[in-house]
């Protein structure tokens, strides 16, 4: 019975560990959550996930590389982030109350969906380029800016811009190629 309470505790703290948004990113990372809940933390994750189910949540784990390993060593999953996500696609009027516009989401759409198109990264210039044949030229760059401070862009050094942690952890990648192209496609 304390053993069950005691795991009680845990998931409970693993709850609150995942909603709260601590420094500039929410979610947790596995180093983390080892700290905080013990050696068995995935466990007590999986757990966790049941319960988030329930209420049409789930934990996406985003690992520092781009794919997804198979098998995660524990160093990757101490190094991955533990993110709360919703199961179902949200609605434009609860994106618009999450401080989301219509023009934003658009933007975003037409940056990932270009990005994928040209195998993972593309030059700052070209998307910036696509985007001010539709959107007003002042946003295009203040807006890239936003994604990428949020983590839903990267960008390196020469300026190639690359899909962030929080867009492959909230965005599913097929669905929108599939939305935008109008038919199923390989990654």
């Amino acid at each position: 019975m304390a053993e069950e309470a005691e795991l009680i505790q845990k998931v409970r703290r693993a709850v609150r560990l995942l909603l709260f948004q601590r420094h500039r990113s929410p979610g947790v990372r596995g180093w983390e959550l080892r700290k905080c809940l013990g050696k068995d933390y995935v466990k007590i994750i999986e757990l966790t996930r049941r319960h988030l189910d329930e209420l049409g949540l789930d934990i996406k784990v985003v690992y520092e590389q781009a794919e997804e390993p198979t098998k995660p060593t524990e160093e990757q999953l101490e190094r991955a982030r533990f993110y709360v996500v919703a199961k179902e696609a949200i609605t434009a009027t609860e994106a618009q109350l999450s401080g989301w516009r219509v023009d934003e989401l658009a933007m975003l759409a037409v940056a990932l969906a270009y990005i994928h198109s040209k195998h993972g990264k593309v030059p700052r210039a070209e998307v910036e380029q696509l985007l001010k044949e539709k959107f007003p030229e002042w946003a295009v760059g203040m807006t890239l800016d936003r994604f990428i401070r949020r983590g839903y862009l990267m960008q390196d050094e020469q300026d190639m811009l690359y899909t962030g942690w929080k867009a492959r952890a909230e965005i599913d990648s097929r669905l929108l190629l599939r939305q935008v192209m109008g038919k199923e496609v390989k990654l």
